[in-house]
């Protein structure tokens, strides 16, 4: 079992940027495949990107493609999500995850989930 805390989030103008920290407890943390979602208000929860467990693969939805990067670091325990250019339609609750799959895109495919870091965009 591991348990998920984010930090980070915040308040930022249009183009600006943000990291995300998502920090875990647990040993075996370098064992789950880690991603990133958000939820805006009066939306559904959507993908945002993820990251395998070696940080050899990663994906990231076509809306944040080129803005946002995900990493990891196995010896801190920590995945992070690096935003840049940030867009006003970026403001939404951000959730870190942690999936036992090799791979995961969708947020069935996810167990742990931290409780959330709000990043807002004013424009």
């Amino acid at each position: 079992q591991v348990q998920l805390v984010e930090s980070g989030g915040g308040l930022v103008q249009a183009g600006g940027s943000l990291r995300l920290s998502c920090a875990a407890s647990g040993r075996t943390f370098s064992s789950y495949t880690m991603g990133w979602f958000r939820q805006a208000p009066g939306k559904e929860r959507e993908f945002v990107a993820a990251i395998n467990w070696s940080g050899g693969v990663t994906n990231a939805a076509d809306s944040v493609k080129g803005r946002f990067t995900i990493s990891r670091d196995n010896a801190k325990n920590t995945v992070y999500l690096q935003m840049n250019s940030l867009k006003p339609e970026d403001t939404a609750v951000y959730y870190c995850a942690a999936s036992e799959r090799a791979y995961g895109l969708r947020t069935a495919e996810y167990t742990y989930w931290g409780q959330g870091t709000q990043v807002t965009v004013s424009s």
